[in-house]
C-alpha cells in the first residue's frame, strides 16, 4: 500500500515539473521577451541586486535559477503563514482563557456571605434592612474570599468574579439557614 503511494506521490511531481516546462538554458530575459510569455509571474517579479531595484526580467538570470529563488521564496512565505496562523490560534487561545466571567449571589438572613469556588469577591453590599436595627449593618470584613457584616443582615448580594472559563458551581454562595422571626409588636402610644 505505501509502495502505490510514493509511486502515485512520484508520477504527480513529475507530472507537475513537466507541466511547467522551463527551458534551463534560457535567460529570464529571453522568456519574457516572448509575446505570449511576457505576462507571466517570473517576467513581474522585481528583485533586488546590490540595493538596487530591477525587474527580474531585466536580469540576465537563468530560468532554472529564478524558478528556484522563486521557490525558496514560496516555501519560505508558507512557512511564515503557518507560523502566524498557529499565533494567531494561540492568541485566540488565551483570549478565550483570559474572558471575565462574573455573577452576584444574594444571601438572605446571614452575617457573612462568600462566593463559590474558583471566584473571587469584588463587593459585598447590604441591600436589605429592617428599620428594627435602625440602618444597615457595619460591613467588617472583606477578603478575596468572602465578606461579613456586624450584625446578621436580611438580605446581601455579594459580586463574584473570575478569570478564564467559568467554574463549574456545587454549592449556593453560602449556605442559609432559615432563622425564625418574631412577629414585631407596634409600641402602644398613651
Amino acid at each position: 500500500m505505501k509502495l502505490k503511494l510514493i509511486a502515485a506521490a512520484a508520477a504527480f511531481a513529475m507530472s507537475a515539473t513537466a507541466c511547467q516546462a522551463i527551458p534551463e538554458d534560457m535567460t529570464v530575459a529571453q522568456y519574457c521577451a516572448q509575446p505570449d510569455k511576457a505576462n507571466m509571474d517570473v517576467c513581474k517579479i522585481n528583485v533586488e541586486i546590490d540595493g538596487e531595484r530591477r525587474q527580474l526580467a531585466d536580469t540576465n538570470m537563468r530560468l532554472s535559477q529564478a524558478r528556484t529563488i522563486a521557490d525558496n521564496a514560496l516555501a519560505r512565505a508558507n512557512a511564515a503563514q503557518a507560523s502566524a496562523d498557529a499565533a494567531m490560534a494561540a492568541a485566540t487561545d488565551a483570549k478565550t482563557s483570559a474572558a471575565f466571567n462574573c455573577m452576584t449571589k444574594t444571601v438572605q438572613r446571614a452575617k457573612s456571605g462568600s462566593c463559590g469556588e474558583g471566584y473571587k469577591v469584588q463587593s459585598c453590599v447590604q441591600t436589605r434592612f429592617t428599620y428594627n436595627a435602625g440602618a444597615p449593618s457595619i460591613l467588617r470584613e472583606i477578603s478575596d474570599t468572602g465578606c461579613r457584616f456586624n450584625d446578621q443582615v436580611l438580605e446581601m448580594q455579594i459580586r463574584c468574579c473570575t478569570t478564564g472559563p467559568a467554574p463549574v458551581q456545587t454549592e449556593t454562595a453560602a449556605p442559609v439557614e432559615p432563622q425564625p422571626t418574631a412577629p414585631v409588636q407596634p409600641a402602644q402610644s398613651s
